[in-house]
């Protein structure tokens, strides 16, 4: 039978370690065969953050993308974005250089610095479908505004 660690914990007022609160259980006599992660999304949105678009200003080079300052809390990044809806002053979920994105389909891309007509993008402002919570693409993701720079989407 597979039960949630989070449903235990509703019972059971305690902050230890899974794996710790395993051993106690199968020593008590409730024998745990196996921990595993459950994930909703694949990669459980790991490295993706809130980040507030300092600004946004047209591309030098290309008409359909934007050169942006964003604050992700601990550091102020330059990102690239092709998003129709990017504007100054959005929260937006910004997937950080080395994270890995699942598509909807399950394909992984990896994010990486990289060099875009000629300016450089430290991470990416995502819409639903790069995040694997949706179809959309008809623009990034506006989050709350309650919501601070830094903060994970975990």
């Amino acid at each position: 039978m597979k039960i949630s660690f989070n449903w235990v914990k509703q019972f059971l007022k305690i902050d230890l370690p899974t794996l710790e609160v395993s051993e106690i259980l199968t020593n008590l006599g409730l024998e745990v065969e196996d921990v595993t992660t459950f994930e909703s999304l694949k990669g459980g949105l790991e490295g993706v953050i809130v980040g507030e678009v300092l600004s946004c200003d047209q591309h030098p080079e290309a008409d359909r993308l934007k050169v942006t300052q964003v604050d992700l809390g601990a550091e102020k990044v330059q990102i690239v974005c092709g998003a129709p809806n990017v504007a100054k002053g959005q929260k937006v979920a910004v997937a950080t250089v080395g994270t890995t994105l699942y598509d909807n389909e399950g394909v992984a891309f990896k994010i990486k610095k990289s060099k875009i007509r000629g300016q450089e993008s430290f991470g990416m402002i995502c819409a639903e479908d790069e995040l694997g919570l949706g179809a959309s693409h008809e623009g990034i993701m506006v989050l709350s505004d309650e919501l601070k720079a830094g903060d994970t989407l975990q």
